[in-house]
């Protein structure tokens, strides 16, 4: 057992003695520093403290550290570690500090696209707790659940935040518990009775190749601007739908090196840390996309393949100027708000027509789009062919660009029963969680799009954004009956 005793040392040049706590464990001894101090008056003939304001100090804090002690098995520890625990078990812990430096440490492992998920998350965090100096002290069921309450609108960040705050939490709890010596200086552990719900199910966002012709012969806006972002918009929707669905990411960073005899040689950034093979992929440039990938080349004497970087100082600024110039274009096309494009658009068309159109199985497309698909330890072990995914590319191109062949989802669409003409008298009603908000019943209509952006404009505002809404239509004529879902997009 540890012992202590209050003592002094040496007299300082003002003639005072700094008072100490001498704890005492395993034949060592470590002089523990207190804020009090006493003159040759306090001390008695053999140097003993006789304050008695002193005394009584340093006497009711060997008490506690005594009772502190008595709760743990110290009997392994040195008397550096009855110290340390006893200066700092009671210490409450900064979790925006150690959050910080745990983003910092991912970004520093070349982790930078999952550092920022983990910054927004401990961002929104902060906020909702209004501090930047969030204590782990904090972390109680009731102030997380109350957080992840107030995600709840959110699509993906109800689910993507708790669960990096929570990682964060336990690499915390790893690092500064230390259960075999009982030292516990985090004593809140809400996780273990939190329930993270699951992120809402992505609309399908792919489009058919009739919409894809429709988009890419559309003329662009007008624009006084030397590089107008429909321009970008267009042709990075064009690199994407035409390089089996490559991340706009993967674009920004291609350096000259990855570029070689009409192929793109590189990792996957999203997921090149998690993966045995470092998700490499290679994919030969068609002869429609190289216009477009001269046009972007930098300069010979610069590490960059493409020029993005000049206007973008990061992907993520990148992919966010491609999707405003993309939906300028959908707008000039007076495409509905609700169903208008972003860049992932294509990246899911490629895949959708591969499968639906091209009879490509799920497996060759996962291949061709640089998915795992499950054999990613073997793909880390044999050489592989990509020329498999170059044909299936080339197959996709050629059925959306040079033929006129009509989408084969909107044929199994008119085989399931619903015609839609202007002649046709159609009802169209609007769910929400299984109650109807509201219908409508008219002639007119032209398509489904037609009655679904109608029906749109009755969506209530206090829905979530992104939740998924229902709409039912009925061709009254013919006795035909359709069901459709779209996720509500607020207007920005």
């Amino acid at each position: 057992m540890a012992t202590f005793k209050a003592c002094v040392q040496k007299q300082r040049k003002d003639g005072l003695y700094q008072v100490y706590i001498r704890a005492t464990h395993a034949k060592k001894s470590v002089y523990m520093k207190t804020d009090k101090f006493v003159n040759s008056k306090g001390l008695d003939a053999t140097g003993n403290i006789k304050d008695a304001f002193v005394l009584k100090y340093c006497v009711n804090k060997i008490v506690d550290y005594v009772e502190r002690l008595n709760k743990v098995d110290i009997s392994n520890w040195t008397v550096h570690d009855v110290v340390s625990y006893l200066n700092k078990v009671d210490e409450d812990i900064c979790f925006s500090d150690y959050a910080r430096k745990y983003k910092f440490e991912m970004a520093k492992r070349g982790q930078e696209r999952n550092a920022r998920n983990y910054e927004l998350a401990y961002q929104h965090l902060e906020r909702y707790a209004g501090t930047n100096r969030l204590m782990f002290s904090r972390f109680t069921t009731n102030f997380v659940d109350g957080w992840i309450k107030s995600l709840s609108g959110t699509a993906r960040a109800k689910e993507m935040y708790p669960i990096c705050i929570r990682q964060i939490f336990r690499q915390a709890v790893l690092d500064y518990n230390d259960y075999d010596r009982g030292i516990i200086r985090i004593k809140t552990n809400p996780w273990l009775k939190v329930k993270i719900p699951a992120a809402d199910r992505p609309e399908k966002r792919a489009i058919t190749p009739e919409e894809c012709r429709a988009f890419f012969s559309s003329p662009l806006p007008e624009s006084k601007m030397k590089d107008p972002l429909p321009e970008l918009g267009r042709d990075v929707a064009m690199m994407v739908l035409c390089l089996a669905g490559i991340n706009t990411v993967d674009l920004y960073e291609m350096r000259k090196e990855n570029y070689e005899d009409g192929i793109l040689k590189y990792q996957r950034a999203k997921t090149k840390k998690s993966r045995a093979d470092g998700a490499y992929m290679e994919m030969r440039v068609p002869a429609i996309l190289k216009p477009v990938i001269n046009k972007y080349l930098a300069e010979e004497t610069d590490g960059h393949l493409f020029s993005f970087y000049k206007r973008h100082t990061t992907s993520d600024s990148f992919s966010a100027n491609v999707n405003i110039g993309i939906k300028r274009i959908c707008e000039n096309m007076d495409i509905p708000k609700p169903n208008q494009y972003c860049v992932y658009t294509f990246r899911h068309t490629w895949g959708t027509i591969a499968q639906n159109d091209c009879n490509a199985s799920i497996s060759e497309v996962a291949f061709a789009m640089n998915h795992s698909n499950g054999h990613n330890v073997t793909r880390g072990y044999i050489k592989i062919d990509f020329s498999p995914a170059w044909e299936l590319n080339e197959k996709v191109i050629d059925l959306v660009f040079f033929s006129t062949k009509n989408s084969h989802r909107e044929k199994q669409e008119e085989d399931s029963g619903l015609r839609i003409s202007p002649k046709y008298l159609i009802r169209g009603s609007l769910f929400f969680r299984g109650k109807m908000l509201h219908e409508i019943e008219d002639i007119g209509f032209n398509n489904k799009e037609e009655v679904i952006s109608r029906l749109y404009e009755y969506v209530p505002e206090d829905i979530p954004e992104r939740s998924m809404l229902q709409f039912k239509i009925e061709n009254k004529d013919r006795s035909q009956v359709a069901v459709y879902e779209r996720m509500k997009v607020n207007p920005k």
